[in-house]
């Protein structure tokens, strides 16, 4: 008989890279119809679960008398949403906008959230588990380092995912031996199995209304000492879900006060059906902040916030700042949901901005 022997080692990667899955007839959980142009997959994980992916090519029959952007040279972008969102949030206005403007772009929707399939146990996964899903993809998917653009809790498994790149010696890896007896000799082969999926680099990271690298438990406390009110309505709305039932606590949660009640009523139905378990155990999320500080990355990293954000203050979003070594940029009339406010084309038009120097 043959015995087995597991040595783990940091042996070169040999990895076998199934192809997404392409989108089965499904009855969808969040009534989100796509737009011209996009298309709804779905990702096969290494456990076996699916994550909805929706894709956006870069338009490339774009007005002649528009200077042309040499599409191959920009980076694949790749967007991950927060709390109670999925993909559908970027492809209401973002994935056009920057498909229109030369990029690749990819939405995707974490585990339980949106048609994403929905994990064993209470919650949807963890920091650790959520980055480790966005790194399958890019290695799956994607030839050329992505940009990755995270919103809220988004932004967070961003933060995560850097700092794995910049603290990471070499991926995991499993020797398996295969030992045969004979009669005179033992023959031992070795196969080398990849254990975990690297995190492979990126060309940037946009963090949009990040919560920042210390967690969220810092604007809490000053909220509750600062503005007591504000504190009391972010945990109703947040925390009980309040902003499910309650169509003005949902406005001023996430939207400008510019923002039409009908409009603000499609997106509250969406996102009350957008989330089939927290994204993450908040207790055992916190015991694991602040993500860990990066060496001098190479990553550039722009951090964004917006002016009337209800969620993350300005002490939240220059702690990021802080964290990078980047002075943070703050979008006028703008609030939380920065993709799908009323003005979602000021904090699409200052990332395109920074985009079109980070290929420069």
């Amino acid at each position: 008989m043959a015995a087995l022997l597991c040595l783990h080692s940091n042996f070169p990667n040999v990895t076998v890279k199934p192809l997404a899955v392409l989108d089965k007839p499904k009855k969808l959980c969040v009534p989100f119809e796509l737009k011209q142009g996009q298309t709804r997959l779905f990702h096969q994980l290494p456990s076996g679960l699916n994550m909805e992916v929706i894709e956006q090519k870069s338009v490339k029959n774009k007005d002649p008398d528009e200077k042309m952007r040499e599409t191959s040279e920009n980076p694949p972008l790749v967007f991950v949403h927060g709390s109670y969102h999925a993909a559908w949030c970027w492809a209401e206005h973002w994935l056009p906008f920057f498909s229109a403007s030369g990029f690749d772009c990819y939405a995707i929707s974490l585990l339980a959230q949106g048609e994403s399939d929905a994990p064993a146990g209470t919650v949807a996964g963890s920091l650790q588990t959520h980055a480790g899903d966005i790194a399958d993809f890019i290695q799956k998917n994607l030839c050329s380092p992505p940009v990755l653009l995270g919103h809220s809790f988004g932004g967070l498994i961003i933060q995560y995912y850097i700092a794995k790149i910049g603290n990471e010696q070499s991926p995991g890896n499993l020797l398996l031996l295969v030992v045969f007896p004979c009669t005179d000799f033992v023959l031992i082969m070795g196969l080398i199995i990849d254990t975990e999926t690297p995190f492979r680099e990126l060309a940037g990271a946009v963090l949009v209304c990040s919560v920042p690298p210390s967690g969220n438990s810092g604007l809490v406390w000053r909220y509750l000492f600062s503005k007591p009110i504000a504190a009391f309505k972010v945990t109703r709305s947040l925390a009980a879900k309040a902003f499910q039932t309650d169509l003005s606590l949902c406005k001023e949660t996430f939207f400008s006060s510019a923002m039409g009640d009908l409009l603000v009523l499609r997106y509250q139905e969406l996102m009350k059906k957008s989330s089939r378990m927290p994204l993450f155990d908040l207790r055992k999320l916190n015991a694991s902040l602040p993500v860990p500080s990066v060496p001098k990355s190479s990553i550039e990293v722009l951090v964004v916030g917006a002016k009337d954000d209800f969620i993350v203050d300005a002490e939240g979003l220059n702690e990021t700042g802080r964290f990078y070594g980047v002075s943070p940029v703050c979008v006028e009339g703008i609030a939380h949901d920065m993709m799908l406010d009323s003005s979602w084309e000021k904090g699409a038009a200052a990332i395109l901005s920074w985009l079109d120097n980070l290929s420069n």
